[in-house]
């Protein structure tokens, strides 16, 4: 099975079950031609203890946190999701949910979770735009142009690969601190969804 028939909702689905980053399902299941029980073998022994198959059990508990910018021009909110009331009291998944509240609110090009949330005609609007800028580039050097241009676009407009702004996480991505608190919580830690609200906008 080539990558390009691997969905978007089976990487979807491995990271709900596993906690592991999108490329490493991606990979995982090209590995092992779309099976999702094999995958979650595959990224058990590659990585260990901090992937555990969580299962189908779903995310049904959590929390929904504010966070209004000072001067109040710009506000969020944010739902973060778990698998039982006790995770979703934790003050580490609290803090959690607060922290990417703010980091939402201090990126005005944020307006998807993941990847796989961006419609797909959004995603081949902007292949075709940087297509058409590296169109006098060789063949062999146009196609690694275009992802790095994409890949760099997928960084401003979802959340999950935004790197956090705050020193504090040193440079961390939003995706690697979500990967941290489900290996910590072992729940299926989900960023089920945000809103930003600004004046004027």
């Amino acid at each position: 099975m080539s990558t390009t028939e691997i969905s978007a909702k089976d990487v979807k689905a491995l990271r709900e079950r596993t906690g592991a980053g999108m490329m490493d399902c991606k990979k995982a299941l090209t590995e092992t031609g779309g099976d999702i029980e094999k995958a979650i073998e595959v990224l058990r022994v590659k990585q260990g203890k901090k992937i555990q198959d969580l299962g189908e059990r779903a995310a049904t508990e959590g929390t929904v946190q504010a966070y209004v910018h000072a001067g109040s021009k710009v506000g969020v909110l944010i739902e973060v999701d778990c698998n039982t009331d006790f995770v979703a009291k934790n003050d580490d998944f609290v803090s959690f949910a607060r922290e990417v509240a703010m980091q939402i609110a201090a990126s005005p090009t944020v307006q998807y979770v993941s990847r796989e949330d961006v419609p797909e005609e959004k995603r081949e609007a902007e292949a075709r735009v940087y297509e058409q800028e590296a169109a006098d580039k060789p063949d062999n050097v146009r196609e690694k142009i275009v992802t790095g241009k994409l890949d760099s676009w997928y960084q401003t407009v979802t959340l999950l690969e935004q790197e956090m702004h705050n020193p504090k996480f040193d440079g961390k991505t939003v995706q690697q601190l979500r990967d941290e608190l489900t290996a910590t919580t072992g729940e299926n830690v989900v960023i089920r969804r945000f809103s930003r609200f600004a004046v004027g906008q």
